[in-house]
């Protein structure tokens, strides 16, 4: 549930990078979110409440998708290749699956090798 709070702070930022264990675990929690919201609507008979919470969450996962393609190393326009009909889904998936860069690149460091602030 961390990831999810994490990214919904970082709502509008665009830069730097993010974790595949981010990105994928604000996108599970979006679905799970998501799909109980849609199931509550489908119940009052009214879809409105699914479609607030996606508009709401659409820029917070605007932005970790972008931070997350920052982390492999491609600007954050690739997002823009899910358009493409048939394939584009599919590249756009891999992108997001593939590795960190290894090392600070030119979006900032690697999360991986940050050390987390201690309490």
């Amino acid at each position: 549930m961390s990831w999810f709070i994490e990214a919904l702070k970082k709502y509008a930022v665009f830069s730097g990078r993010a974790r595949r264990k981010e990105y994928w675990m604000y996108s599970l929690f979006v679905a799970i979110i998501g799909v109980v919201l849609l199931g509550i609507g489908v119940a009052l008979k009214t879809p409105i409440i699914g479609i607030v919470f996606y508009l709401a969450v659409l820029l917070p996962s605007l932005g970790v998708t972008v931070r997350r393609l920052h982390d492999s190393g491609r600007s954050g326009w690739f997002f823009f290749i899910g358009l493409i009909p048939l394939i584009g889904g599919i590249w756009l998936l891999v992108l997001l699956c593939t590795d960190s860069e290894a090392g600070a690149n030119k979006y900032g460091p690697n999360p991986k090798e940050a050390v987390p602030a201690q309490v």
